[in-house]
């Protein structure tokens, strides 16, 4: 039955259609020739196919996935602890998916040139369509080189770790599939400090690597807490000290591991993340007693790269969303995307964008060289702090800005926008906040020549490719040689590295525009501290069908 004309209130037009089923690699360009740049081609055909489903079905499962957070279950109906975690179905097939992809193993599964970059790429796509999973995903990944520093206890985990099976049942690990490692090392009393961790490690016959302790403690923050397993510190007779602990005893009864309540977070909300004591709880000692920080760091750099992965996947999410939306509503007269000041808007994020991923891949090519290469070693080892610091740092302020490209639209939760916001801050709080990442640059800067020596090889790669990017890294060695109130200055300077190396990098891969464009607004002063205020001789135009080809 047709309305009658007279109750008619208006038309719907000038509303763009929802962003339903694009392929997240067609559609970038810069994407496509970094992953070739840095030694990723050879998986083209699987980035294609993580394409397709990250602008599609991942997209779905994602919004899905946050319509109930996790649900905590202490007690099964006869009082029996359960100690589990419910989570939305969609969680599980997103799971799937990227246990599936690989996401949480293919560098281990087949250690060739550029399969870390192979990876991050995948992960690059995933992440745009949900992050509550990358967690969990995260963590397995980066447990392998821990674990392996114990042989026995990699003998018995890896082929499970290493397993393309998601296997989500509450059984002992002999009894799954396949299996994910969380981590849990952060209590009250200490955050990032983690040498005063208070929980204690009670051995329960002979002492060392290998052998079992009982856990007698807390943790502040448990990622994850589904998991099969998780890498955790603890004081022992001889010092701090890296453990595994199952879910499930040696003889099939659960472990003694008490989740408190789950974390009632800002954002990654499909996800779970819970306060819990150990009572008990039955380990293994990995790697030496008292080396705990030493055994488990490696783990932690690697997660803080999916962090970078994380941010950088926000950006261009947003960046899609938002030059989307600008083609396809009109005001004052002509399309939004022709406006000027929305030019200037869009290309300055396209630019934060492309910028972040490429130093993002650069730094995953040095992880990939890193066990051949000391001085790729050194540049992993400087580079990731500094790009977890400001890559991070500028995913809530790129959607932000792509929220007023959509006006109020941006703010409804009907649109990707508002999950995305609340999604932004977790990577630069999690494994460490900026001030930590700094004081880690300074560290490394410090006490590893070969990471100075290393970081100024990629910087003077550039040299004489743009005047800004020269005097750059003069200022910065400068400042660095100053250590005068150095810890005072210490973000600045961090920051005008991590601007330096994307520069450095951006001038040698080109195109000569995107470089050129980002030098001068970010090199040599001629941008506010607002994005959106880039030099108007810059082809805003030419960005903005760069970061999102027209169709």
């Amino acid at each position: 039955m047709s309305m009658n004309p007279r109750f008619l209130t208006h038309v719907v037009e000038n509303q763009p259609a929802s962003l339903a089923d694009y392929d997240a690699y067609a559609t970038d360009r810069a994407l496509q020739e970094a992953v070739r740049r840095e030694g990723g081609a050879w998986g083209e055909e699987r980035l294609k196919r993580m394409g397709r489903l990250a602008g599609g079905e991942l997209m779905q499962l994602g919004a899905e996935a946050n319509l109930y957070k996790p649900a905590l279950r202490l007690f099964d109906r006869h009082g029996h602890r359960l100690d589990e975690v419910e989570f939305h179905p969609a969680y599980h097939c997103l799971m799937e998916t990227g246990i599936a992809n690989d996401l949480h193993a293919l560098p281990w599964r087949e250690p060739r040139a550029g399969a870390q970059v192979l990876r991050l790429t995948l992960y690059y796509l995933y992440a745009q369509a949900e992050q509550g999973t990358d967690c969990p995903l995260t963590m397995t990944h980066a447990c392998v080189p821990t674990l392996r520093a114990q042989p026995d206890a990699a003998r018995e985990w890896l082929p499970r770790v290493l397993s393309l099976r998601y296997d989500p049942r509450p059984l002992p690990a002999a009894q799954k599939l396949g299996v994910t490692v969380g981590m849990g090392m952060t209590e009250k009393q200490g955050g990032s400090d983690v040498r005063s961790n208070s929980t204690r490690a009670h051995a329960i016959g002979a002492r060392g690597p290998g052998q079992a302790y009982e856990l007698v403690g807390h943790k502040w923050f448990l990622s994850a807490p589904m998991c099969d397993a998780f890498l955790t510190l603890a004081q022992a007779d001889g010092g701090l000290s890296c453990f595994l602990m199952p879910r499930f005893r040696p003889d099939g009864t659960r472990n003694a591991l008490r989740i408190q309540r789950l974390k009632d977070k800002l954002g990654n909300c499909s996800n779970a993340t819970c306060e819990a004591e150990f009572a008990g709880a039955h380990a293994v000692m990995i790697g030496e007693e008292g080396r705990g920080i030493a055994t488990i760091l490696e783990m932690v750099a690697l997660t803080r790269l999916d962090c970078i992965v994380g941010s950088a996947a926000i950006m261009r999410q947003a960046l899609v969303q938002a030059i989307h939306h600008a083609r396809h509503r009109k005001a004052f007269g002509k399309r939004l995307v022709d406006q000027p000041l929305m030019q200037n808007v869009l290309a300055d994020i396209a630019l934060e964008s492309e910028a972040a991923l490429a130093l993002l891949l650069r730094i995953g090519r040095a992880v990939d060289d890193s066990a051949s290469n000391p001085a790729a070693a050194a540049f992993a080892r400087i580079a990731t702090p500094v790009g977890k610091y400001w890559i991070c740092r500028r995913a809530p302020a790129v959607v932000n800005e792509a929220q007023e490209c959509l006006g109020g639209a941006g703010y409804v939760e009907e649109s990707i926008l508002p999950r995305l916001y609340r999604e932004a801050p977790v990577n630069s709080l999690w494994e460490g906040c900026g001030n930590i990442q700094c004081l880690d640059v300074l560290r490394a800067l410090t006490k590893e020549p070969d990471a100075r020596d290393a970081l100024f090889a990629e910087l003077d790669a550039a040299r004489g490719g743009h005047p800004a990017l020269d005097r750059a890294v003069t200022d910065i060695k400068r400042e660095l040689d100053n250590r005068d109130g150095i810890e005072l200055r210490l973000r600045t300077i961090v920051e005008q590295i991590a601007l330096a190396l994307q520069a450095s990098i951006l001038l040698r891969a080109g195109p000569a525009d995107v470089a050129e464009a980002f030098c001068a607004s970010r090199l040599d002063g001629r941008h506010g501290l607002a994005l959106g205020t880039l030099p108007a001789q810059v082809p805003h135009a030419r960005l903005i069908d760069r970061a999102w080809p027209r169709t």
